[in-house]
């Protein structure tokens, strides 16, 4: 295997070597090569120490998928700093609870997008630290114009970095980037646990590295395909099988800010898409939208699928009509990237029930109660300042509990059967019930609640929400929703509401949610 270094920087030296000029990025009227992204990533790195980034500090990115967040998080690393990437789906308070928590130097955020200000809207007195880096985000994602009272809050902008990066020398990142080594943490991820507490998964420089070449080897990603990059950069799958794969083997990534079948199929058509991984629903929209079929999508080669149920009728409908060579399906969670993966070559039986066998090193095996277990090279270093959920994780011998029920078959293709933890996963999102349902529970006039997932055909999975009101109250829908849309990212607030006079329990008190979810199916 080529030698790409074990830490990011080397990483990118090594593309820049390599690939050179090719296209390393294309994002609107954007384009970079692999020589061009390397010059501008230290550049920032640059500005970023003369703002005060130390080494070991964290380094946050609140943004949608463009450029700005791929210079960034490399920019990161480049300064010898921790990215530590936040949903965009998230509401300014948890954003400022994640920022908090990582105790973050910086934080760079778009000006406006979709009318919005971000960091206007964050409690910056509880970030008394904090820098703000804002860029502009171009027209075709940001309704400013029809919104002309959404305007940026002050901060230091895009433009004056390059200013900034004169008063750090090179050398001075040259020697934050020396000192980092393959073991050193490059990036906190954040996932919700039953609990309703987030926890951010620690992961390795080499570690990360690692999952991207293992997702690029097995999908055959390789120099000159064109991926468009549509899983978000704030997710596993987006930064490391997207930008990490692609820089470790020369692919340019076409960054998507706001998915749209729409923005998808002209994209395609545009620029020649080699490959196209996401959530089915990605998939069902781009089949179903019409005048697709007057469209020439003949690039496409290669997609990669799962985080939902994908039905063997959309693979078959994926290879015929949207002519896919490849088409793999994968298992992997934010505490160990890349456990599984279907192989080229695997039917459409087996890629729609099933999530392949092992990859990147892992060994899978079935625990107690069906548990999906996993250990490897990859598995996380722990979680944030949170030894004891670590522990309870990681056992001694080095397995992670993945929360995740399976099976395995003779071949050692894993099937995905139930979550222990009764998350659900919603256009590729993971929701766990329990911190929706501790929202709910803090709204006047709800007594109890539970939240489960019921199938939809668009979404795979979205949120039910049944809810048992205080005697005397008379709660309304609309104002139940409102209050979770508040304090809950949109992919969190449940689709449905349903009034009970009791949850369903059993005689240790706790709710049934198995019988819950047999009313929706």
């Amino acid at each position: 295997m080529t030698d790409y270094g074990q830490t990011t920087p080397n990483a990118l030296a090594h593309a820049a070597a390599v690939f050179g000029n090719d296209d390393a990025i294309v994002d609107g009227s954007t384009t970079l090569s692999f020589c061009q992204l390397q010059n501008l990533v230290i550049d920032t790195a640059r500005a970023f120490v003369t703002l005060g980034v130390e080494s070991g500090d964290s380094v946050a990115v609140w943004a949608p998928n463009t450029w700005q967040w791929v210079v960034s998080a490399l920019a990161t690393h480049h300064a010898g700093a921790i990215l530590v990437p936040i949903n965009t789906r998230y509401t300014p308070p948890e954003a400022t609870d994640l920022l908090r928590r990582t105790r973050a130097r910086l934080l760079v955020v778009p000006e406006v997008f979709l009318g919005v200000d971000r960091s206007a809207e964050l409690d910056l007195r509880a970030l008394p630290d904090l820098t703000v880096v804002t860029f502009p985000m171009g027209s075709d994602v940001s309704d400013t114009a029809a919104n002309p009272s959404a305007t940026a809050s002050a901060g230091v902008s895009w433009d004056r970095l390059l200013e900034l990066a004169t008063n750090t020398t090179m050398s001075t990142v040259a020697e934050r980037t020396a000192a980092i080594t393959a073991d050193s943490v490059g990036d906190i991820l954040f996932t919700s646990g039953t609990t309703g507490r987030s926890k951010g998964a620690m992961s390795a420089h080499r570690q990360s590295l690692a999952v991207a070449r293992a997702w690029a080897d097995c999908t055959g990603l390789t120099r000159g395909d064109r991926y468009l990059v549509v899983n978000p950069f704030f997710h596993s799958f987006g930064f490391k099988a997207g930008i990490l794969a692609a820089l470790t083997v020369g692919a340019t990534i076409y960054p998507v800010a706001v998915y749209t079948p729409e923005v998808a199929l002209a994209s395609i058509v545009e620029h020649r898409i080699t490959v196209l991984p996401g959530a089915p629903t990605i998939f069902s929209t781009i089949l179903d939208h019409p005048g697709r079929e007057d469209l020439d999508l003949s690039s496409l080669r290669l997609a990669v699928t799962g985080a939902a149920v994908v039905p063997v009728r959309l693979i078959e409908r994926m290879r015929d009509e949207l002519t896919f060579e490849t088409i793999l399906t994968a298992y992997g969670l934010t505490e160990a990237v890349v456990a599984t993966m279907c192989r080229p070559g695997d039917d459409d039986a087996t890629v729609s029930s099933t999530s392949g066998n092992c990859a990147a090193g892992f060994e899978i095996r079935i625990g107690e109660h069906d548990e999906i277990q996993l250990r490897g090279p990859n598995v996380m270093l722990g979680y944030l300042d949170d030894p004891d959920a670590t522990a309870a994780a990681i056992d001694a011998d080095g397995w992670l509990s993945t929360g995740d029920v399976g099976a395995l078959d003779e071949r050692g293709y894993l099937t995905v059967t139930d979550r222990l933890k009764d998350m659900y996963i919603t256009g590729g999102f993971n929701v766990y019930p329990a911190e929706v349902e501790q929202v709910l529970l803090t709204f006047d006039g709800v007594a109890d609640a539970a939240v489960v997932g019921r199938p939809d055909q668009r979404m795979g999975e979205v949120g039910a929400a049944i809810v048992v009101p205080a005697v005397g109250s008379d709660v309304a829908v609309d104002d139940l929703m409102s209050y979770c849309r508040d304090r809950l990212a949109g992919f969190k607030v449940p689709s449905s509401v349903r009034f009970v006079d009791e949850l369903p329990r059993n005689a240790g008190g706790k709710v049934l949610k198995r019988v819950l979810r047999e009313e929706f199916r």
